[in-house]
């Protein structure tokens, strides 16, 4: 019988992919609420939440009835639970890395909008987030061609989330992905791998026409005002 989840979140990509690579990869079922059911979720009074959270997203685990919030430690617990970890910590570095990059890719999640002096000062930080993480991967003896983090045979939480963070980004906002090719080829090569796994490219399939495409709202216009 498969794992049966809930997954909490805005039916985005952006943050959301990171767990739904995880439950395609290890081939879990979970449902999603739509736009309004997940207003009304997160909105309720403290009292009548389920689980005591702040924003999604939020992951229920049906079979073990466990809560879960904030992304790092709801991919840590997928981790654990699906044998996913080859190196935790440097695995939850990454998760976390995940989190600060789409954070100031949207500009403190829609606090400010993107203009283009903004955008060019902004640049060389994304570039050198790019080029810790191809740092990492060749250090830890990936390849553009082979080879997954930390020494795995197969790819495990630390992939999946590269590929979450980088492969999204360069999917829904294809003009990045020359700066990604430059900055950090092996990491190119590894998301671009992963996306390609049959789990994982049925669930991106599935979400190939979507709109919004990224991360939603007039955060998400700016970014293509400025990109495209």
């Amino acid at each position: 019988m498969a794992d049966t989840y809930e997954l909490h979140y805005w039916p985005i990509p952006f943050r959301g992919h990171f767990i739904r690579y995880v439950l395609a990869y290890v081939g879990a079922t979970w449902t999603e609420p739509n736009f309004p059911e997940m207003a009304a979720f997160k909105d309720r009074p403290v009292a009548e939440k389920p689980y005591p959270f702040i924003a999604p997203p939020v992951l229920h685990d049906q079979e073990k009835d466990i809560w879960v919030s904030q992304l790092p430690a709801i991919m840590m617990y997928l981790g654990r639970k699906h044998d996913l970890l080859s190196d935790p910590d440097q695995t939850l570095r990454l998760i976390c890395d995940g989190s600060d990059i789409l954070f100031e890719i949207t500009r403190g999640h829609g606090a400010q909008m993107w203009d283009r002096e903004a955008w060019e000062a902004f640049l060389p930080r994304l570039e050198t987030w790019m080029q810790l993480h191809e740092r990492l991967a060749v250090e830890f003896g990936t390849t553009a061609g082979q080879g997954y983090m930390f020494g795995a045979d197969r790819p495990m939480l630390a992939d999946l989330s590269l590929a979450a963070l980088w492969h999204t980004m360069i999917d829904r906002l294809p003009t990045l992905r020359d700066l990604l090719h430059v900055q950090a080829p092996t990491v190119e090569g590894l998301v671009d791998r992963i996306a390609l796994v049959p789990e994982v490219a049925a669930l991106r399939a599935q979400w190939a026409d979507s709109d919004p495409r990224y991360c939603a709202g007039q955060i998400e216009r700016s970014l293509f005002e400025i990109l495209e």
